[in-house]
Order: structure tokens, then C-alpha cells, then sequence
């Protein structure tokens, strides 16, 4: 059997497609061969890492498996629920719970009313699901270096946070898109999704004890051919390029840094001064570039199932033919992929 390695993870955000990253991260811990030691995430990628660690702690790897699985059942029950308890309405494009999603509502409404107008209870079907599939007890005691990104609203910068600062309240505000749900207080401080400014961050990990091996679990198409044109596409491809700025400048910096170590342009004191990471990638965008924007608020049980039995696909993959570059070297080529330098 392949030796154990030690390795973070960086998951990233895309409401419903999380279901692809849980479909990674339940190959990932079954096969047994990776260490997770670390995460970092955003949004949907923070649901899928607190219900792994909190999993985690209790019961293992398979614990961890068991935890993501009801993480995203609930989900997908409780959004079906509030579909059915919507009230019947002739204006059903207005309703932010029937079966057309709250994206559909937002699309809608956006630009004349707020959620604070047509929300005003601040109705969030993540919160239950959260509740009862996360044991924050068990993840602020994890073994797991774990850390959640969100934006702050007033200062526009990336607020994360790690150990005991990680509550309920934190995970909503990970997740917070302020075209459907009102901003999350935190001690008087109003957060948005974390999309917007880290998806996911890296600079947790590099500052951090975590594993010098990251692995990144990525959901938004880097690349996109042809010009959008209609209103929709061109949205779409919008919020995939605003979603993965923040991503590409920490990986510009991280290329820069290893040519530097690489080509010893450091003198021995200052090349102490910097670690040298290696970066694994499973892009969920090369299955998901086909997918409109509105299915990531698609709820449906079997079509989040069909995501995670892609994203297992998809680990296995990466298993197959990166998996022995961990602890030695990258497995992707940064500057070429992601950066087109």
C-alpha cells in the first residue's frame, strides 16, 4: 500500500456544485492515502470542510464521509421544504424559496428591491442544515488546521477565521451572497461571502504550520472560449472571473517565490525566509463549463448526487496520476494553467 502524506487542502466556493468537492473529499478520505493536516475554504467549500472536521473528530474518516453526506442531504431537504411552504403566488420568479431558486430571485429583483426588503426575517435554509450537521464543538478541538474566509462589507478585506472564532455565525457569513441574504453580523461587523475576496485563500496555509502540499479543489472555469453575449452569459462569466482574481494573484505570488528558491536569486539567509510549496489542482470547472449559473442554487437531491459522483471521478483521477508528485513537487503547471505566462 502507497505511503500516508501529509497534505492541505484549499476548497473552494460555488454554492450547489459544492456537491463536486464533496464528491472529492469522500474519494479522497476513502482511499486513505492523504493526511489532511489543514484547510482552507470558502462558502461552499467552508460546508464541506466543517463537516469533514467535525466528522472527522468524531468518528474519522468515516465520520467525516457520514457527516459530509448528511451535510448535503439537509441541504437539499430543507430547500425542497421551504419550496413547498412557500405561499402559491402568481408572481413565482418572486419567491426566493420556490423550485426556480433563490438565484432566480435575485436575478430578478436585484435591481430594485434588497433582501432586507423582501427578506426581511433573513429566511436562510443553510442555517438549519448547519445546525444539524456541524458539531462546532468538535471542530474547534480538531487536530485539522482550519480556516474560513469572508469579506468584510465596510473595509472590503478578507476577514478569516480560524479555531474557536469559527460558530455558526462565521459559516453563514462564508457563504453570504448579499444579492439574497442580508449581511452576517459578527461583533457589530457585517460580512459577505468570502468569494469576493479569497476563493479560497492561500496565505492562511503559507503563514501557518500546514503541510507544504496543497491541493487545491477548484469549481469555477478558469479559461472560457468565445465572448459572451447575452445577458445571462455574460454574468456568467462575470462572477467566474470576479470569484477566481484573488485566487490567481496568491498563485502568481507562490510561482514568483518558488523561481526565486529555484534559481537562487536569495542569498542562504533570506532563501530561510521562505517555504517552498507544491501545488495539485482537481478542477471541477473542466466538467461543470457546461453548467449555467443558476444550477448552483440546485438543490435536487439527484442532481447533487450526479456532482459528487463526478467529483469522485474526478479524485480518482487526480489519485491515478498526481498522487505520487505529493511531497516532491508540483503536479500542475502554474504558470502555463492558471496563470498563461
Amino acid at each position: 500500500m502507497a505511503k500516508t502524506k501529509p497534505i492541505s487542502l484549499a476548497l473552494q466556493g460555488g454554492g450547489a456544485h459544492g456537491a463536486f468537492t464533496w464528491g472529492v473529499l469522500d474519494r479522497l478520505l476513502e482511499c486513505g492515502l492523504l493526511d489532511v493536516r489543514a484547510i482552507t475554504a470558502t462558502s461552499a467549500g467552508a460546508m464541506n470542510a466543517l463537516a469533514l472536521t467535525s466528522g472527522m473528530a468524531e468518528n474519522g474518516p468515516d465520520g467525516a464521509r457520514a457527516a459530509l453526506e448528511f451535510l448535503w442531504k439537509e441541504i437539499s431537504r430543507r430547500s425542497a421544504a421551504l419550496a413547498v411552504a412557500a405561499p402559491p403566488s402568481g408572481m413565482e420568479a418572486m419567491n426566493p424559496f420556490t423550485a426556480w431558486t433563490p438565484f432566480n430571485f435575485a436575478t430578478a429583483l436585484s435591481s430594485f428591491v434588497s433582501p432586507y426588503d423582501l427578506n426581511p426575517f433573513d429566511f436562510n435554509p443553510l442555517r438549519d442544515a448547519i445546525e444539524r450537521a456541524i458539531d462546532f464543538e468538535a471542530v474547534a478541538e480538531s487536530p485539522i488546521e482550519l480556516h474560513i474566509a469572508a469579506t468584510n462589507v465596510e473595509t472590503g478585506r478578507l476577514r478569516v477565521f480560524t479555531g474557536e472564532e469559527i460558530t455558526i455565525e462565521a459559516a453563514l457569513a462564508s457563504a453570504c451572497l448579499p444579492q439574497t441574504f442580508k449581511a452576517v453580523e459578527i461583533d457589530g461587523v457585517p460580512y459577505w461571502d468570502g468569494g469576493y475576496m479569497g476563493n479560497p485563500a492561500l496565505f492562511p496555509l503559507i503563514y501557518g504550520k500546514a503541510p507544504g502540499d496543497f491541493l487545491l479543489v477548484l469549481l469555477n472555469p478558469l479559461t472560457r472560449e468565445g465572448t459572451p453575449k447575452t445577458a445571462g452569459a455574460i454574468q456568467d462569466r462575470l462572477n467566474e472571473i470576479s470569484f477566481n482574481s484573488a485566487l490567481i494573484g496568491e498563485l502568481r505570488a507562490i510561482a514568483f517565490v518558488r523561481r526565486m528558491l529555484d534559481e537562487n536569486w536569495l542569498a542562504d539567509r533570506k532563501r530561510k525566509s521562505y517555504r517552498r510549496i507544491n501545488l495539485h489542482a482537481i478542477q471541477g470547472g473542466d466538467a461543470l463549463r457546461e453548467l449555467s449559473l443558476d444550477s448552483k442554487y440546485d438543490t435536487r437531491w439527484g442532481f447533487l448526487k450526479q456532482l459528487r459522483d463526478t467529483g469522485r471521478s474526478f479524485a480518482d483521477t487526480w489519485l491515478e496520476t498526481c498522487y505520487d508528485k505529493v511531497g516532491k513537487d508540483n503536479s500542475i503547471d502554474v504558470r502555463g494553467d492558471f496563470l498563461h505566462l
